[in-house]
């Protein structure tokens, strides 16, 4: 029993209590014998029943009632107490009836659905239709077959080998209208039984009047001839390979609209069921036989029609008699002739999904010679295969070696180093260059121009900034007579002090450089281990979906799951606006209030299964989905509650997020 079911009986069997035996002692003493025992047997029997919950439980019910006509025990009494008894099981046993219904329709109607869903997958590829189409080829065979061997029968023709020959066929099943599917198509498509061919596949005037055309214009062009025929060619061919499936998508949405039909007519009863409610309770609240039968009397004809699906019959309920009569009749003919009629109607248009050996045999025929045929591959090229493997192996290893642990050791050692070395040059090769150039610069100073020693030191502090005015004074005075400078003078001397200062300051370049390359040394060092940790955080996460998908124990059911409750929930929210009436409106009818209850069924079983037990997300989701489920709210609250959910659950459940669909 659904959850929402067992509801309405708690709701219910809440109102009814035994009524008590606590009467007068002067009543008690001017009762019969016979009418104890009654009262006694009535009471067990009432203690005895159960609210049914199923079929057998409410055979069983009727059958303690009907026992207790025939015993003459369950008639009116003008004792008070045994006519509330009578009253309570009268009501007892119509509650049972009524979720007995009800759990039937809905779980008619929970199947259809699934089956819907089930050939809307299906048919919403030309994939999948192939696929359906080589599963249940075999039977297609078969019943093919039949129909060619009872065509050789009923025209008394030997059933040899030949008489299934392209010609024999012809003639037994000649062409009469190219518009209507022939007997043999019929018989490997039935639904063309009930449903004619899809207009996108008749043949059109223009598809017949192109070979004229084309050779109308064969007259002008050779070539144009040539590629008109080819393109025709080219077209039959693709229609004829498509014929099959795109026959086998219409028969797919044969079976979806089928399913649709009896969903929506289960979905109006259920809808028609629960406006009832109201009316069961007063039957089971009911404190005489005469109270029963008075609200009996209006909900017989609705109960009728809404379970036997036609115009009642005309129940007149007078007596007790009448009323046990018509529950016996509820429940042994009204109910089962409608389950009856359901699976009957399902069976006949083939509307259920193939069975689970129909579906898998593609997988069962092909599979083990395909595995099998891998397996002696891949042990006839084991050697290669290994060298394979070494080789994963051995690149994973150095991988994990060379471009992981390696940049991020450097980037450990980049970090605990510091400034303290350069990347080009270091600091004491800048400051031995330097003091060389001091060096040679103060010797020619003193050797040429004689300074003091108070000279010499302002001479040093110049070099150090890099000024080395007085030997640019000697190098002019030299470049005079470079001849004789260069034999005899300091021309050499001054060319080689300008020399070590060019050296001086390309080092002190480098310098720089060098120090810009060292403040962005953990950039770099990042940058070179970044695509190996990329490569292997992607692949790690490749694989920890993997693993969840297999384990299917992903959050709040997984993708699947969550996406599948954006659905339902969208499609709740499109009947509280599509179906709306032209007249602004709150009420909800029947049809969509059957609807919502099915869908809101999904996500109560997808609340219970799949969100964590005893938490404030699933208690809060159950709870808007109950007041969906409420039928005392109207359209606008409903839209109201759908609104909720979304802004409540929308994040959490990932609802937002475009990767659930």
């Amino acid at each position: 029993m659904s959850t929402f079911i067992h509801e309405i009986s708690q709701g219910l069997t809440s109102q009814l209590t035994i009524p008590s035996s606590s009467s007068s002692l002067a009543s008690y003493s001017q009762a019969s014998e016979d009418s104890t025992d009654a009262k006694n047997c009535l009471r067990e029997s009432f203690i005895d029943l159960q609210i049914s919950r199923s079929h057998e439980d409410l055979s069983y019910s009727a059958g303690i009632v009907r026992d207790l006509q025939q015993r003459g025990i369950f008639v009116q009494s003008p004792d008070v107490e045994q006519e509330a008894l009578e009253a309570a099981i009268i009501g007892k046993v119509v509650t049972g009836f009524y979720l007995t219904a009800l759990e039937q329709f809905l779980d008619d109607a929970r199947q259809a659905d699934s089956e819907l869903e089930w050939w809307q997958e299906i048919e919403r590829s030309r994939l999948n239709s192939a696929y359906y189409l080589l599963q249940t080829l075999p039977t297609r065979i078969i019943r093919l077959s039949k129909t060619v061997i009872d065509a050789l029968r009923k025209r008394r023709l030997p059933l040899r080998l030949s008489a299934f020959s392209p010609s024999s066929i012809r003639m037994l099943f000649p062409a009469t209208n190219i518009l209507q599917p022939s007997t043999l198509t019929v018989a490997i498509f039935p639904h063309l039984h009930h449903k004619s061919y899809p207009t996108s596949l008749l043949p059109t005037k223009s598809r017949l009047s192109r070979s004229s055309s084309a050779a109308e214009e064969a007259v002008q062009s050779t070539f144009a001839a040539l590629v008109s025929f080819i393109g025709n060619i080219q077209q039959n061919f693709t229609s004829i390979f498509y014929l099959p499936i795109e026959l086998t998508r219409h028969e797919c949405r044969f079976k979806k609209e089928q399913l649709e039909k009896l969903r929506d007519e289960r979905a109006t009863r259920i809808g028609q069921l629960i406006n009832m409610r109201n009316s069961v309770a007063r039957v089971l609240i009911a404190s005489s036989i005469q109270d029963s039968i008075s609200v009996l009397q209006p909900l017989s004809s609705q109960l009728t029609v809404e379970v036997n699906g036609v115009d009642p019959v005309t129940h007149s309920l007078h007596t007790t008699q009448d009323v046990v009569r018509y529950l016996d009749v509820l429940a042994s003919e009204y109910l089962p002739a409608q389950r009856h009629s359901y699976h009957s109607t399902i069976t006949t248009l083939g509307l259920y999904r193939p069975p689970r050996l129909t579906r898998n045999w593609p997988k069962l025929v092909f599979l083990p010679p395909l595995l099998l045929y891998g397996a002696r591959a891949a042990y006839s090229s084991r050697a290669s295969l290994e060298q394979v493997a070494a080789d994963a192996i051995d690149t994973l290893k150095h991988f994990w070696q060379d471009w992981l642990l390696a940049p991020l050791k450097e980037v450990v050692e980049t970090v605990r180093a510091g400034d303290n070395e350069g990347v080009i040059i270091t600091h004491e090769s800048v400051k031995a260059d330097l003091d060389s150039l001091e060096r040679m610069t103060l010797s020619l100073a003193q050797d040429k121009l004689h300074y003091t020693p108070e000279q010499m030191t302002a001479l040093s502090q110049q070099i150090r900034i890099g000024d080395l005015t007085p030997v640019m004074q000697i190098y002019e005075d030299d470049i005079r007579n470079p001849l004789k400078s260069a034999v005899g003078g300091t021309l050499l001397r001054t060319l080689l002090v300008q020399v070590q200062k060019a050296k001086v300051d390309i080092n002190q370049a480098v310098s720089g450089i060098d120090k810009l390359l060292k403040s962005q040394e953990l950039t770099f060092a990042f940058v070179g281990v970044a695509p190996a940790m990329t490569l292997t955080y992607v692949i790690a996460g490749y694989l920890r979906t993997l693993w969840s998908g297999n384990k299917g124990k992903s959050r709040y059911g997984g993708r699947h799951h969550r996406a599948t409750a954006w659905t339902v929930l969208r499609r709740i929210e499109r009947l509280l606006i599509t179906n709306s009436p032209k007249v602004e409106t709150s009420t909800i009818d029947p049809r969509t209030s059957g609807l919502l209850l099915l869908s809101t069924t999904q996500l109560r079983g997808y609340a219970e299964k799949h969100l964590p037990t005893n938490s404030r997300i699933r208690e809060g989701f159950l709870q808007d989905v109950k007041d969906l489920e409420d039928p005392s709210f109207g359209r606008k609250e409903k839209l109201r509650i759908v609104d909720r959910m979304w802004n409540s659950w929308g994040e959490v459940l990932g609802w937002h997020r475009i990767d659930v669909l």
